[in-house]
């Protein structure tokens, strides 16, 4: 596993932790980072998860969130291309990011990294993001690397 901070131009993202897999969930491997700006300041935090099951079709490979005040300047689109490099290190082919039909922002951002919208799709009745967010529907965005 990489053990590395990524840096930007403009951000970097500091590695907080590297997630285990867990394959009795059917996890896969996970990197976590804060999103800091160069001062080293806290913007929000992303992860990459490593691989890809049924289950990460829905829940995606890239997850991120800024706070509000750091929002509208492309942070988290910035921060999925440092990702997108590391998933390339990790011979993935291919990233899905997924959002919420109703999240205008991370439609964006997917838009503006040039995702490929493969569907809204239904969450399976068993899905976490189901279960525990009450979402029946996601953005499911494909990235070629």
């Amino acid at each position: 596993m990489y053990q590395e901070d990524l840096i930007g131009k403009e951000i970097t993202l500091v590695l907080d932790h590297i997630q285990d897999e867990i394959p009795e969930k059917g996890w896969v491997p996970a990197y976590c980072f804060w999103i800091c700006d160069k001062d080293g300041n806290k913007m929000g935090a992303c992860d990459l998860r490593v691989g890809h099951t049924e289950g990460l079709y829905y829940g995606g490979n890239i997850g991120y969130n800024l706070q509000k005040e750091y929002r509208g300047h492309h942070y988290a689109a910035k921060a999925c291309e440092l990702l997108f490099d590391l998933a390339r290190r990790h011979d993935m082919g291919y990233v899905i990011i997924t959002c919420h039909p109703d999240n205008i922002p991370s439609r964006k951002t997917c838009e503006y990294l040039g995702g490929e919208l493969l569907e809204i799709a239904e969450l399976p009745e068993n899905h976490d993001l189901r279960i525990e967010d009450g979402h029946t529907h996601e953005c499911i965005y494909k990235f070629e690397l």
